[in-house]
């Protein structure tokens, strides 16, 4: 089809994959991490839930609560949480998607969007095929971290609903996954797949225009959006993002 972006789905849904995001314009994901907030906020869930607010009512698109270690009563409480504050009649965007770290149970107990599933999660073939079962809503979606093209061509092929793909510059919260990727490897995953593909690690408002332009259907992130001193320079650097005319239209 003329015209078609590369990360939206083809006009025929394949039946072996649950929902696909539909994506006109940057995905903008704040990844979660307590621990990383300032001594001052002592890192506690209502701390985190407060920075989630904040990133949902200046203009991310989805949060993804990567908190691995928190009680799974406390989990579940948080993504609820986040699910009322991405449907508040406030929030610029009509719906937000609330993503949660492998914890399927909670993901679907609190009516979230989705599941992100890691390294060391439940084999992502094996949750879309219970997913499909009936056992979750049609939208609800599987994401992927991939770290390799080869890894995201299989996740594609297993089901996602989409990959965040990296880390594509050096963090410190990604140093555990070996090198960065860099672009070019990016820029191979978004040419490789259908499925959306978002940029993590390292990613900040000076190269997260290169990511983008490499193909990424997004970004993901945890310091860019976590670390941003008020709520009204978090949303002028998500507006900034999404004012570059060369964004959006990749293809």
């Amino acid at each position: 089809m003329a015209g078609h972006p590369p990360w939206l789905p083809a006009p025929e849904n394949s039946a072996s994959r649950l929902e696909i995001p539909f994506v006109t314009a940057p995905i903008l994901c704040y990844v979660t991490d307590r621990k990383l907030l300032a001594p001052a906020e002592g890192g506690t869930n209502t701390a985190i839930l407060e920075t989630i607010r904040k990133a949902i009512a200046a203009g991310v698109d989805w949060v993804q609560i990567r908190e691995k270690d928190m009680a799974a009563g406390e989990l579940l409480t948080l993504a609820q949480e986040a699910v009322r504050a991405g449907d508040g009649e406030r929030v610029p965007r009509a719906q937000k998607k609330i993503m949660v770290n492998d914890r399927l149970d909670v993901a679907i107990a609190a009516s979230a969007s989705g599941v992100h599933l890691g390294r060391e999660s439940a084999p992502v073939r094996e949750v879309v095929r219970w997913c499909r079962k009936g056992n979750a809503p049609r939208e609800f979606m599987v994401g992927v971290s991939c770290h390799s093209v080869t890894e995201a061509r299989d996740a594609e092929s297993a089901g996602a609903s989409y990959v965040i793909f990296g880390p594509i510059f050096d963090t410190p919260s990604k140093r555990a996954f070996g090198e960065p990727v860099g672009i070019a490897q990016l820029a191979l995953a978004c040419a490789a797949l259908k499925i959306p593909v978002l940029a993590i690690g390292g990613i900040d408002v000076r190269n997260a225009r290169e990511c983008l332009r490499a193909g990424a259907a997004g970004i993901a992130a945890i310091r860019m959006f976590q670390d941003a001193q008020d709520a009204d320079k978090l949303k002028r650097t998500i507006e900034s993002l999404r004012g570059d005319p060369g964004i959006g239209s990749k293809r």
